[in-house]
């Protein structure tokens, strides 16, 4: 007798998450200039633009009249931006300024539109996803700018997957053997190595001890002789990802991404290397990005298939094992920075030893 096959049943559970209380990167600052641009995060409708003065500003992209979108509009000589349907003017801070043929007080209560905190730092625009808030901190910093004998190439890339998905497979050493076979590693035989995995309350980080330089193009590039590395994986929150190789005192690559959700399965990557080599910089520097966006592109078609798969299931059903070194715990951290609380037991590092081949 054939077995009887039942459709899956819908778990309805995902891993996004919308922590609110942290800086998000939006954009260059120079993409940014008098014309209004959008951007969505978390899901929030954003428009963003700058006034007379040259100072950046986020609204609700919103008409607080008749629900227009503000990034059509325009802004005004006097810095405010004008909504397109009936001249409502807004200054930074989201109040009305003018309500065109309008007699009397142009600036009643119930006129305003939402405005979130923005900060312009190291070239890049952050807001923070919540209206009116004065946060406690300020945004995180892209290390070694300005670090002599470092060359640094930037990019901004976008994947149709969760914070968590995108954040889970950047920090994955497994799947490069399979989805990236020769361009980062899977062209020798496995190594074994052993992991330690540190994890604080607004971070995890795994070091990967004994591990040889990885074949493929990218780890011939990072040490055309060979050798040993030490390697670091690291995630922030709230969606900062770094990988680190050194090897020996000359080479030095630190990969740091910051993700923005911009929707559920929408997430943004600004990305710098930051790379230190014994080779001559200007012969390398042409080829690096052409295979670290090759790779990119392989992880952006897996995750977009996922993203679907997903969608199609009407949830995940993931099962992990201790390979899965890091994706379990950065969950734990950006469902917890959801809830505004640490991870219970997490205010004191606490580290955890496992093998694996690489």
């Amino acid at each position: 007798m054939e077995p009887r096959l039942t459709p899956p049943t819908p778990r309805g559970q995902t891993s996004v998450t919308r922590p609110t209380r942290h800086w998000y990167l939006l954009g260059r600052a120079r993409w940014l200039r008098r014309k209004p641009q959008a951007r969505s995060l978390l899901g929030i409708p954003l428009v963003l633009f700058r006034d007379a003065g040259g100072r950046a500003h986020a609204l609700l992209d919103r008409c607080a009249h008749r629900n227009v979108p503000l990034v059509q509009g325009r802004v005004t000589a006097d810095g405010c931006l004008e909504c397109p349907y009936h001249g409502w003017r807004f200054d930074g801070a989201g109040s009305c300024r003018k309500v065109p043929g309008l007699c009397g007080d142009n600036s009643a209560t119930g006129r305003s539109v939402p405005s979130f905190p923005i900060r312009e730092q190291q070239g890049y625009l952050w807001v923070y996803p919540e209206a009116g808030a004065t946060p406690s901190h300020e945004p995180f910093e892209f290390p070694l700018r300005g670090e002599q004998g470092y060359s640094v190439v930037r990019r901004e890339l976008e994947v149709e997957a969760s914070l968590h998905a995108f954040a889970e497979n950047a920090l994955d050493v497994p799947h490069t053997a399979f989805l990236h076979k020769g361009l980062f590693r899977g062209s020798a035989e496995p190594n074994l190595i052993e992991v330690a995995v540190t994890r604080a309350a607004d971070r995890v980080e795994a070091e990967y001890i004994g591990e040889p330089r990885p074949e493929g193009l990218a780890g011939r590039m990072l040490s055309p002789s060979g050798g040993m590395v030490t390697h670091f994986d690291r995630f922030i929150l709230p969606g900062i990802i770094q990988v680190e190789y050194r090897i020996g005192s000359e080479n030095h690559i630190l990969v740091t991404a910051f993700c923005t959700a911009e929707e559920d399965f929408r997430t943004r990557i600004h990305a710098e290397v930051s790379f230190r080599l014994r080779l001559p910089h200007w012969l390398l520097k042409p080829f690096i990005l052409p295979v670290a966006l090759r790779i990119f592109k392989q992880d952006a078609v897996i995750l977009k298939q996922q993203s679907a798969n997903i969608r199609r299931f009407g949830g995940e059903a993931y099962t992990s094992t201790e390979l899965d070194v890091l994706g379990p715990h950065i969950l734990r951290l950006l469902r917890a920075a959801e809830r505004d609380r640490p991870v219970d037991g997490d205010r004191e590092p606490w580290q955890k030893r496992l093998k694996m081949l690489v």
